[in-house]
């Protein structure tokens, strides 16, 4: 008698291969391009939720087909989605979501929006993609397996000083409000500053376009996936105390092209 055959990988308490699981991504962001594009620049309705950050049905629609998609595939696997939560284990197979990272950016009508989505299995993140929809732009990246833009391979730069570094500030009112002492040492640090929000200078970075960006006020569909890129570029990402993001992480974020650029920027924040 013939054996059945045997589950998938995962379903055995195993991670599926990165290489499959960032398939996976960029088949799945690629499709929900053309859902968020319908609602670019349409004059879509605007609520706020409680912290008053912004949401749109385009937010809603976008999450409910990635939702759906990855659901249909691997029934068994945990989703967390910005605008709708956690649905069902987060201690196994886990995607994370951010169906429009830039609502800001998306209901001003500028481009630079994103889709962000991170695979991780037992906490430790193995897989990330950065979508841009309206540039056609798809970063991939994740452990162990080199990063790509549109399936060409791209990788950080070589910077090592801060003096001589492009250097991006994202959230900058925000820092300018709750930190004016740091904010003041990054308006004199780099050679190049270049202030912007969301994903998109983290994507920057991994194509080695710029040196380093210091991010604020995130939470973990934010950065999980920019970090799987960033890093499989050959960057570093870490909070700002230094230390390794995990899904438990919030608030602020260092990437970075080399340790010694990490290292410069972390005793900007931390002398």
């Amino acid at each position: 008698m013939s054996k059945p055959p045997s589950p998938p990988a995962n379903q055995l308490g195993h991670p599926l291969p990165v290489a499959t699981a960032l398939e996976d991504c960029r088949a799945w962001a690629e499709a929900a391009s053309a859902t968020a594009l319908g609602f670019f620049r349409t004059g879509t309705d605007v609520d706020f939720k409680e912290d008053l950050s912004p949401v749109t049905l385009a937010d809603r629609s976008v999450e409910l087909e990635l939702k759906l998609a990855i659901s249909e595939k691997y029934p068994t696997h945990g989703i967390f989605g910005e605008e709708t939560g956690i649905k069902g284990d987060t201690g196994e197979d886990l995607w994370v979501l951010d169906p429009i990272d830039g609502t800001r950016s998306f209901i001003s009508g500028h481009p630079l929006f994103g889709m962000l989505l991170a695979y991780l299995h037992k906490g430790e993140l193995l897989a990330g993609c950065i979508n841009m929809p309206a540039l056609k732009e798809v970063y991939c990246g994740g452990k162990g397996v080199p990063a790509t833009l549109n399936g060409t391979p791209i990788q950080s730069s070589t910077k090592r000083s801060l003096d001589e570094a492009i250097l991006y500030i994202n959230e900058g009112e925000k820092l300018f409000s709750d930190h004016p002492q740091l904010f003041s040492k990054l308006m004199v640090a780099g050679q190049t500053r270049r202030f912007g929000y969301d994903c998109y200078p983290h994507a920057l970075l991994a194509s080695g376009q710029v040196d380093a960006v210091i991010d604020y006020d995130l939470k973990p569909y934010d950065f999980l996936a920019v970090s799987a890129v960033v890093e499989a570029a050959g960057g570093i990402v870490t909070d700002w105390q230094g230390a390794p993001l995990t899904l438990a992480s919030e608030g602020a974020i260092i990437s970075a092209a080399t340790p010694e650029l990490h290292q410069e920027l972390l005793g900007c924040i931390q002398p």
